[in-house]
């Protein structure tokens, strides 16, 4: 099947899934109150924005999404590039990696509060939590999975020092699994957001409560399909910035 034709069955299905959900609401199959029609979306939307929420609560969000996201990558790159060179590291942190990593980031909410307030601080706490272990993980996967002669052949050539045989062989060898990782974080780190607001810090997650608590379900399907918006566009732009990263593989 060729790409037009792939294309074209993508978008037939996705205006029959569009088409069976405006139905079933219309002959009374589904609580409209509870499972608003796809119809209801647009004059719902136009509403939040002119009312100035909508703007305001994806700033908001955008803002913890990305300070939250920088914070857990760059940690978890940093401490994965540590524990994937060295095994001492690797060894005195074994046991406090299997101690914290099976604590879901939302367990973390109780001591974000307590440390942060509600505040934009505690989300950011939360999100850059919920990325940090993909990231480590996949940065410290990426550093041993280097071919160890490439190693050999840096020392041959002088490439003597752990900072050089780092910044010439180990993390461009690496740079296309760090990737994979980070951009498995930029979802998680979306997840991540809701959870993080949920609890009163300003944004999508704690406008989407508002309406949930006045069954306003129009306008929590008018913030989920903004956070898929968002997400498909930074994903997007991601792959473009990976592409360039990693032209030299081409």
């Amino acid at each position: 099947m060729n790409r037009v034709a792939s294309t074209a069955l993508a978008a037939l299905g996705l205006l029959a899934f569009l088409g069976i959900w405006e139905a079933l609401p219309r002959l009374g199959l589904l609580n409209a109150a509870l499972v608003p029609p796809p119809s209801a979306v647009p004059e719902a939307f136009l509403r939040e924005v002119r009312s100035g929420i909508w703007l305001a609560a994806v700033l908001s969000s955008l803002t913890h999404y990305t300070t939250g996201l920088l914070v857990g990558s760059g940690l978890g790159i940093a401490l994965g590039i540590a524990a994937g060179m060295s095994r001492i590291f690797e060894s005195a942190t074994a046991w406090i990696v299997r101690l914290v990593r099976p604590i879901p980031g939302l367990a973390w909410v109780p001591f974000a509060i307590i440390w942060f307030g509600v505040e934009p601080a505690a989300a950011v706490f939360i999100i850059a939590i919920g990325v940090f272990w993909i990231v480590f993980f996949a940065t410290q996967g990426a550093i041993r999975g280097v071919d160890r002669d490439l190693l050999e052949v840096a020392r041959a050539f002088g490439f003597r020092s752990a900072g050089a045989r780092l910044l010439k062989i180990l993390l461009p060898a690496a740079t296309p699994g760090i990737m994979v990782g980070l951009r498995t974080a930029l979802g998680q780190a979306w997840m991540a957001v809701v959870a993080a607001e949920i609890f009163g810090v300003p944004g999508v997650g704690q406008r989407m409560m508002q309406a949930s608590s006045l069954l306003a379900t129009d306008i929590v399907l008018v913030y989920m399909l903004t956070m898929a918006g968002l997400y498909g566009l930074i994903d997007t732009l991601f792959v473009a910035l990976q592409g360039w990263l990693l032209r030299w593989r081409a």
